[in-house]
């Protein structure tokens, strides 16, 4: 069975990293089998083994993987059988396009009108570490970088423009069904819906019919996950 080390807060079962759930759903996706287990942003040592300082991180018998967008490609490449995340170099490519366009744009906005409430929901032993390391990214306090909530929200739902078009003309992202693009799109909202009760998404954004699909898949493994209401 592969181990996926997974970011949690307060709670064990409290799973909030983007790029680990794009892991789980890739793994879903692929229909592996894998057991989880949670990490915290100070249990750098847990994840020695790895190289990485950061979650996601797999282990897969004797092969460790790390970094979401690695793990997506080893599953690929380790399980070409099973259904694939990305088939073929041009996907590869368009995909990882996406991606770099996901973290710059709408996570990138995501993370103002979230950053409070992730801060109030992690470990205790991770709250110094968190607001250091966050604030000296920003050159500022967490507080001051958030700024005013409705103009972030506001910002974030501008960003979600250019995929608004494609979810009119596709069921998914990646087309008729659901590839590693919309596990990318879903990690970013998963991260918010586990520990933000801010209401991103209006009932007739195109967005919130495509994020209400991807949460039906596997059973609704994503929709079970601890956080709050799916229309959050």
């Amino acid at each position: 069975m592969i181990t996926l080390y997974d970011l949690a807060g307060a709670e064990d079962d409290r799973r909030f990293s983007p790029y680990c759930w794009r892991a789980k759903m890739a793994l879903k996706h692929k229909g592996l089998e894998f057991e989880t287990v949670p990490w915290r942003f100070t249990e750098k040592d847990a994840i020695a083994f790895s190289g990485s300082k950061t979650v996601p991180v797999i282990r897969d018998g004797s092969t460790v993987v790390a970094d979401s967008w690695n793990i997506a490609v080893y599953l690929d490449q380790a399980y070409p059988s099973r259904p694939g995340l990305m088939d073929g170099a041009a996907m590869v490519a368009l995909t990882d396009f996406f991606q770099q366009w996901t973290i710059r744009s709408p996570q990138l906005a995501l993370f103002k009108v979230i950053l409070l409430d992730i801060f109030e929901r992690i470990h205790e032993k991770d709250k110094a570490y968190f607001r250091e390391s966050r604030e000296k990214r920003f050159g500022m306090r967490l507080e001051e970088w958030a700024g005013d909530p409705k103009q972030a929200l506001a910002a974030f739902r501008g960003a979600l423009e250019p995929v608004r078009p494609v979810l009119v003309q596709n069921r998914f992202v990646s087309g008729h069904g659901p590839g590693y693009a919309d596990y990318v799109l879903l990690g970013m909202f998963q991260w918010a819906r586990c520990v933000s009760p801010t209401r991103l998404l209006e009932p007739d954004d195109p967005v919130y019919a495509w994020r209400e699909r991807v949460l039906d898949l596997f059973d609704g493994y994503a929709r079970a996950a601890k956080g709050y209401p799916v229309w959050a």
